[in-house]
């Protein structure tokens, strides 16, 4: 297997503000006053480059951030507005941002040179064959991401698929011409599959989780997602909207909330928002790590948000959810599925992963104990609020 040798940021102490401050939580809910103050060093490769390489992907145009009045209204904030990557470069979801920067990345690494600015010189780069084959687990949008970049790169791909996923899904994996791997088990099943099983000389794991040792390959992943964010400003200030003042992201490893939280605390984002993120019921792990201060595993049980459902935190992430988020919850099945029926109703085509960030918003401001989670995110009249809505309907069926 080619190696992932370069390390990780240094993991950040537990923050010494949260034991002060105590953090608060319940079965479903927990927050951290704290973490809109904590700044966090820059990504390593800067967002202008990654989006730059990504304007030269075939297809690529910003994804629409579409202003929801009702919700707004029903919510009791200002304006809010929903990310649809329900079409992000012909994929139902927003995986390929960061599986294809990671790609780009990993094979020029394995070519032993420096990563070319567009698709098309790397692609240049391989033609007349290579050996290299793209080896990675997925609970179903990453890995169709992956197998869809081998595809257009003339590359072999090897994903391994858990329990769970949707057979539709499945099929659109195979159907960009990769090799399918059906795993008995959860995702950290699949995930440790793929890592016993990519022992070839020229087999790159393309993961979009980190474990000790594997690190940079998903750091690129993390890089990938800055374009969406950086979409998403600039989205913003076109529709003349005040200073963003909660984003709503669900997590399944913690990849893409990572990148929230590396854009907001870093300073490229203009006054840190409070971040929210949502997580299946059945599937909590962040929610459980951030509860005990340490990084958990849970065990996963069947959701319809299929992608989310990952019982282990990303251990690339952990030490910047930890610091950053201000708060999570988890969300069942049925307020999912509310979430996705009424998403679909004002226009915007979401899959039960995109939806959930509407659930969880929800579970937040409303209901019993409403009032001290309003406070905890500074959610009022005057905020401007976003929604990440990961995944079309059609990502994966539920």
């Amino acid at each position: 297997m080619h190696s992932d040798t370069s390390s990780r940021p240094a993991p950040h102490p537990a923050d010494p503000r949260a034991t002060r401050t105590g953090p608060r939580h319940d079965a479903a809910w927990y927050a951290h006053p704290a973490a809109r103050s904590w700044v966090c060093p820059p990504a390593a490769h800067p967002g202008p480059a990654v989006h730059g390489f990504h304007a030269s992907l075939p297809g690529y145009a910003p994804t629409p951030l579409t202003e929801v009045p009702a919700l707004a209204a029903e919510l009791g904030v200002g304006r809010l507005f929903v990310k649809d990557e329900s079409a992000r470069l012909g994929l139902p979801a927003f995986k390929v941002l960061g599986a294809s920067w990671a790609v780009h990345r990993a094979v020029s690494a394995y070519l032993g040179r420096p990563a070319p600015a567009t698709f098309d010189a790397l692609r240049a780069r391989l033609t007349g064959g290579s050996p290299v084959r793209l080896v990675t687990a997925t609970d179903g949008n990453h890995g169709r991401a992956v197998a869809y970049l081998a595809r257009l790169l003339g590359l072999a791909a090897r994903i391994f698929v858990p329990d769970g996923v949707h057979p539709t899904a499945v099929a659109a994996i195979a159907a960009e011409g990769a090799e399918v791997v059906r795993v008995p088990g959860g995702y950290d099943a699949a995930v440790l599959r793929a890592r016993e099983n990519a022992t070839g000389p020229a087999d790159i794991v393309v993961q979009d989780t980190a474990w000790p040792g594997y690190e940079r390959i998903p750091g690129w992943v993390v890089e990938g997602y800055a374009t969406l964010f950086a979409e998403v400003d600039e989205q913003l200030r076109a529709a003349s909207a005040g200073p963003l003042g909660v984003l709503a992201v669900p997590v399944g490893v913690g990849s893409l909330a990572q990148a929230a939280v590396v854009h907001h605390r870093s300073g490229a984002g203009g006054r840190a928002p409070a971040l929210l993120t949502v997580e299946p019921d059945t599937a909590a792990g962040l929610l459980e790590s951030l509860t005990a201060g340490a990084l958990r595993t849970v065990p996963t049980g069947t959701t319809i948000m299929a992608g989310l459902n990952c019982g282990t935190p990303s251990s690339l992430a952990w030490p910047y959810l930890l610091r950053g988020v201000d708060a999570a919850i988890a969300v069942d099945d049925a307020a999912t599925a509310r979430a996705v029926l009424d998403l679909g109703g004002l226009g915007v085509p979401a899959g039960p992963c995109g939806a959930a960030s509407l659930a969880g918003l929800r579970a937040a401001l409303t209901g019993d104990g409403a009032g001290a989670r309003r406070a905890a995110l500074a959610a009022d009249r005057d905020n401007t609020v976003v929604l990440l809505s990961t995944e079309g309907k059609d990502a994966n069926q539920h």
